[in-house]
């Protein structure tokens, strides 16, 4: 069973349903039935309990892939660019054989920006939807764009998605 939205928050901030009813203003029952969907909260109930825990609500830009024109093998490019979280950004990696097929096991650390160049240039050539949003951080993307080496269509299919980002 998936847990929603304000048990996650309850769990990861280490409270029991008591100790989060009461920080929020409400009743253990109450949450209870929340937590279980059997009632919903309004938007200033979930706002309130969310941050009794300690974490709020935040707008996040849905990414919708399209596919690149030219020939070649598919290309897929985002309407905007992902980000990712620090551990996320800076990891070390070894990349899916799907991707790195010529050198597989090799490890790359996005900390260093050679590697990061060359798993950047790999993914936009060769990576899915979900290669871009698990291994591309937009602001990364940016800073590194003029130094990349990619095909002329990658470069123009990409383009207007950095350019709008500048």
């Amino acid at each position: 069973m998936e847990r929603t939205l304000l048990e996650r928050a309850r769990l990861e901030a280490g409270l029991t349903q008591q100790e989060l009813a009461q920080r929020g203003a409400t009743s253990r029952p109450t949450l209870s039935a929340y937590e279980r969907g059997r009632k919903n909260p309004t938007l200033a109930t979930t706002l309130r309990l969310l941050r009794a825990a300690d974490h709020d609500l935040a707008l996040v830009r849905c990414i919708r892939f399209s596919q690149g024109s030219g020939g070649g093998r598919p290309l897929v490019v985002p309407s905007a660019l992902p980000r990712l979280s620090l551990d996320q950004a800076f990891a070390r990696i070894v990349l899916p054989l799907h991707l790195q097929w010529s050198g597989p096991g090799h490890t790359f650390d996005l900390s260093d920006r050679g590697d990061r160049a060359r798993v950047y240039e790999i993914v936009l050539r060769e990576g899915t939807a979900q290669d871009v949003l698990t291994y591309v951080d937009g602001a990364l993307l940016v800073d590194l764009w003029p130094e990349l080496v990619l095909p002329r269509r990658v470069r123009a299919a990409w383009e207007p998605v950095i350019r709008a980002r500048r």
